[in-house]
């Protein structure tokens, strides 16, 4: 991280993203990967009043190197996720949102979210502007760490995207360092609000020539 101190970087982001409605409720987290270690934002705490200090520092495996000061704090129920990230994308960063639009997209869209021709689909690696962007979407289940099998297989099988949301619960997005991941995160985040105002608009998007539903019998 060019020496960057990436546990600053962790509690950093973290508190932007509770400004951005990211990680508010305790939701949402955070991880960076840097010469071997992950660092990890704790579980179950207040995103936004985070100190280096609360963080955990973990092997690529998942073994806990260094631990917080509070003894009662424990390793985000994210850490199997950001694991397989990390493993199978050779991600540097990873970050967990509860986005409001990102749970949203989940609930207009079938297996995966779609969407073509919107100039923020630029800003997601190896993707232009005609692409159609798709990001898959896998069943919420009671207990975060559950997640990982079904997650770990949309990677494999999606191996283009940079994110999997998570239906009804968020989006988990990576990328090679905490600035793609950030970059990332917020081109997501512009394209499902974009999907889901649109839907609101009665706008139906399909690239190219938009039109209008006919709502009641008056166009919106």
């Amino acid at each position: 991280m060019n020496g960057e101190n990436p546990g600053a970087r962790v509690v950093e982001l973290c508190r932007l993203f509770y400004d951005l409605g990211w990680a508010s409720g305790t939701g949402g987290g955070m991880s960076i990967r840097d010469k071997g270690k992950i660092y990890v934002a704790p579980s179950g705490v207040q995103k936004e009043r985070l100190s280096e200090s609360d963080l955990y520092v973990l092997s690529e495996s998942g073994e806990v190197l260094e631990a917080p000061r509070d003894a009662s704090l424990r390793p985000s129920a994210c850490t199997p996720l950001f694991l397989k990230a990390y493993a199978l994308r050779g991600a540097g960063a990873v970050i967990h949102s509860h986005g409001m639009y990102a749970m949203l997209a989940t609930v207009i869209s079938g297996r995966h979210f779609e969407c073509t021709e919107l100039e923020m689909i630029k800003g997601i690696a190896d993707h232009g502007y005609f692409d159609r962007l798709a990001v898959p979407i896998v069943e919420n289940t009671a207990h975060e760490a559950d997640l990982a099998e079904s997650l770990g297989r949309a990677i494999e099988e999606n191996p283009r995207t940079h994110a999997v949301l998570v239906r009804r619960h968020g989006v988990y997005v990576w990328g090679k360092d905490w600035v793609q991941a950030k970059t990332h995160a917020e081109c997501y985040h512009y394209l499902f609000e974009a999907v889901v105002r649109m839907r609101e608009l009665g706008v139906v998007h399909e690239g190219g020539e938009q039109r209008l539903e006919v709502v009641g019998g008056t166009k919106r």
